[in-house]
């Protein structure tokens, strides 16, 4: 047997011998009263802490029952429709003042917001030799990993990384918000050049620029974009910086917080709770099962035939066979996802510039089919809408926007909530966490070394 071979069938065992002694019994979870995943019974989180951060409002409680209400996400108090209506007016880039707002509690001045754009701007560029030795060097396949290993290196690029002052934890955190889209661009250049045998280009970052405008600028060869592109991206990093504490990455962040790591080590644990395909990898699912409706379908303004298909993709017929039709419903938003609502009015525009609004109305029409569709084939009357990744992932394809990026750029703009959670969590939360795990395994007698076979 090659050694290879001999490899493979030594893993296939470990396999095997993981999955016979693994499993747990579902029905313990209900006779302990476990809870799976930390939430309630009836789906509401298990509240493990308290914030100012932030709020996810899509239902209300009375006398016990989940009462839903039209979907609202607040910033430090804040609804965000309002600041992205009064940046709309202003004509301004938005990103920046949420970030302000997450991490310092209050809107910006005009001073206030000129300074720390000036800060930000001050450290978009990467380290000197950062390029070269943490990129260049070791070019990754995933941004996601490629990121959170840029993360982790500012460490050593850092005077005093370890210490725990507020001051300097706010200051590692704001360099890390100014930096994190010049690390999703430069590490997505280094995959086009090692692995897909691509051109790369490496732009320096221009201080003057928005966040969405530099990232635009970063991952394009000739640098150029449109207002309607950076003021559309603007909008989705805004939508996405912020989503409640309980949420999985940024539950990450207070867990590792907790602990007292540094700043670093906190963040890139959260991008690797983002890479997941359950939390941050949503919108990607959303594009493929697009690219197979498109090519089922023929007319995409059929309601008739749009309909047909998803119901097989509801009954595990069709695309893969999970039964999840993508970009529909979420654990809070019942009524609606005001992220979505607001996405989808920019997406629109959007489609209009870019000759997409064929394109468009078929995804309208997935959004007011489905849910009656699904509500039929598990013959429920759960009420549920459209989330944000139904039009997330089309918005960024139609800004020429390469897939593998899509998560990247979900961190870009979270970063600014792990952030401010951070820092609640070192002023706040003072005690390491610790959940319990009730431990199902009967104790054995041992069985010594030489009689075991």
């Amino acid at each position: 047997m090659s050694e290879e071979r001999e490899e493979q069938s030594l893993i296939k065992k470990f396999e095997k011998l993981a999955v016979l002694n693994d499993p747990i019994d579902p029905a313990l979870y209900k006779k302990y009263d476990v809870k799976r995943g930390l939430r309630n019974e009836n789906g509401t989180g298990v509240l493990v802490g308290l914030t100012h951060i932030g709020d996810v409002v899509g239902y209300e409680i009375k006398d016990g029952q989940k009462i839903a209400v039209p979907g609202r996400l607040v910033y430090r108090g804040y609804n965000v429709e309002e600041l992205i209506k009064d940046a709309e007016k202003n004509k301004q880039f938005g990103y920046e003042q949420c970030a302000y707002l997450l991490l310092f509690g209050e809107l910006p001045t005009k001073d206030q917001l000129e300074r720390f754009n000036n800060y930000l701007g001050k450290y978009r560029a990467l380290p000197n030799n950062f390029v070269e030795d943490m990129i260049m060097k070791a070019p990754s396949n995933n941004i996601m990993n490629k990121m959170a290993r840029g993360v982790l290196a500012s460490y050593s690029y850092d005077d005093d990384p370890e210490n725990r002052n507020i001051g300097n934890i706010v200051k590692q955190c704001v360099q890390l918000i100014a930096r994190f889209s010049t690390l999703a661009a430069y590490g997505y250049q280094a995959k086009r050049r090692y692995y897909d045998n691509k051109s790369m280009f490496i732009h320096n970052p221009k201080p003057e620029l928005s966040t969405s405008e530099n990232f635009l600028r970063l991952i394009r060869s000739d640098k150029q974009y449109s207002r309607l592109e950076a003021e559309t991206l603007d909008l989705a990093l805004i939508l996405h910086a912020e989503h409640g504490g309980g949420n999985n990455s940024s539950l990450t962040v207070h867990v590792v917080s907790s602990a007292d790591t540094d700043t670093y080590s906190a963040i890139a644990a959260a991008i690797g709770s983002l890479k997941g395909s359950r939390h941050g990898g949503a919108n990607i699912r959303v594009v493929e099962m697009m690219d197979d409706i498109k090519a089922n379908v023929k007319d995409w303004s059929s309601e008739k035939e749009v309909s047909d298909y998803i119901r097989k993709i509801a009954t595990k017929e069709a695309f893969d066979h999970s039964g999840l039709v993508y970009g529909m419903g979420h654990a809070v938003y019942t009524i609606n996802d005001p992220r979505e609502v607001l996405l989808k009015a920019k997406a629109k525009e959007l489609a209009k510039e870019k000759g997409c609004m064929e394109e468009f109305e078929l995804y309208d029409l997935i959004e007011r089919v489905t849910p009656g569709i699904i509500q039929e084939v598990h013959n429920s009357d759960k009420r549920i809408c459209a989330n944000v990744d139904l039009y997330s992932g089309f918005v960024y394809t139609m800004l020429n926007i390469p897939r593998e990026l899509f998560t990247p750029i979900f961190a870009i703009s979270r970063i600014a909530g792990w952030s401010a959670h951070r820092i609640e969590e070192i002023v706040s939360g003072g005690r390491i966490y610790r959940p319990a795990y009730k431990n199902v395994m009967s104790e054995r007698a041992f069985i010594p070394f030489t009689e075991r076979k």
